[in-house]
């Protein structure tokens, strides 16, 4: 970009961290391409974008915004008012803002706040994360001059000439693996010479692969297979005492590991929720994995997303009404079949994209320059 300008980019979207950290990642991505950029990020109130972003140095609004409840409760009668209320707010950020782009990373604020800054005649770029388009981005990208996106075939939901496939932007730190995995096993109190099963359910931890563990205590404790088992602060102590009374050693419990790269370095068979930003991870990290997806997500998205991972040999995949049935015993016959681990380890490390914030960063500076 030849003139440092002082261009103002606009980032909407959040409410988890699978939107919150590639924003801040494509903002980081611009400022190095051009330090003179102003930014200003808008979050839905009381999400995490609004602890998270600041953190990361940038401004942020938030919006009253909340998602509408696919059954009927009263909740969705406030639905509309916040709905209205964000949508006169993100009129006049916009306004007050006067942006040169916009950029939509999904989540509850981006509808309104993208919606507004079209109608101003702001270009707009979103980043749709899963390879199932929600309903948000589907509606936003009529008005969008680009779409990028991070997986094949996506013309399905959007006008080809508009998509660029960039990849989802993931935390570098997460995905550099540690070249030492001796002492990092010593980190989290595992022995040499023992595979290592990284269970991860998400910060929050999983119910279904938590549960599915907590009854295959049994069989885990016939194999020869170490878990490193991330189960979320909420399940802490329930899987603490079924681990503890089964008097296995070889499995340790964490209620969240803050050294996921260390965890991954260590890994030899990784069982995973199947969100957007978590299989992008997945994919630079390169190990063989089984993903459940949460079928508590909307339009099952994470099915799609690890369906996608199937389809190239690159995952095995445990629905999460049998994974009580079937998933500690695919973990351990995976753990058995060395030369299918290689195999899903090759075909899911040709999936990784890992400059994706870089690349989302050039399409929006191409969107300035057309101007």
């Amino acid at each position: 970009m030849g003139n440092k300008k002082p261009y103002r980019i606009l980032i909407g979207g959040g409410g988890t961290g699978g939107h919150v950290f590639p924003a801040i990642a494509i903002a980081d991505a611009l400022k190095k391409e051009n330090p003179e950029m102003k930014f200003l990020f808008v979050g839905a109130l009381g999400r995490l974008e609004m602890e998270k972003v600041p953190e990361a140095g940038y401004a942020i609004e938030g919006l009253p915004v909340a998602g509408f409840q696919r059954r009927f409760t009263l909740k969705n009668l406030s639905f509309f008012y916040k709905l209205l209320v964000s949508m006169r707010r993100s009129r006049s950020i916009v306004k007050r803002f006067n942006p040169h782009v916009a950029v939509g990373v999904g989540g509850y604020a981006s509808g309104p706040i993208l919606k507004a800054a079209a109608r101003k005649g702001v270009p707009l770029l979103i980043q749709e994360q899963n390879s199932y388009a929600g309903v948000t981005n589907r509606l936003l990208a009529r008005s969008a001059s680009t779409i990028c996106v991070a997986y094949e075939k996506m013309d399905r939901y959007f006008s080809a000439q508009k998509i660029v496939l960039t990849g989802n932007p993931v935390r570098q730190e997460m995905v550099e693996l540690h070249a030492n995995p001796k002492a990092d096993r010593k980190e989290f109190g595992l022995v040499e010479g023992k595979k290592v099963c990284l269970v991860v359910g998400g910060s929050l931890g999983a119910r279904t692969i938590n549960h599915s563990f907590m009854e295959g205590l049994d069989r885990l404790g016939l194999s020869n297979v170490q878990v490193l088992w991330q189960c979320g602060k909420s399940y802490q102590q329930e899987v603490e005492e079924k681990v503890r009374s089964s008097g296995l050693k070889q499995i340790r419990v964490f209620p969240f590991i803050s050294r996921m790269d260390l965890a991954y370095g260590i890994a030899d068979v990784i069982v995973s929720r199947a969100g957007a930003i978590t299989i992008s991870e997945l994919c630079l990290v390169g190990k063989p994995v089984i993903l459940v997806p949460s079928p508590n997500v909307a339009e099952n998205h994470q099915t799609r997303n690890a369906e996608a991972l199937v389809a190239h040999h690159a995952a095995k995949m445990v629905s999460d009404s049998q994974a009580g049935e079937l998933l500690v015993d695919e973990m351990l016959r995976l753990m058995d079949h060395e030369e299918e681990q290689k195999s899903l380890s090759e075909h899911i490390k040709q999936l990784g994209i890992k400059d994706a914030s870089q690349r989302i960063a050039a399409e929006v500076i191409k969107i300035i320059e057309q101007q």
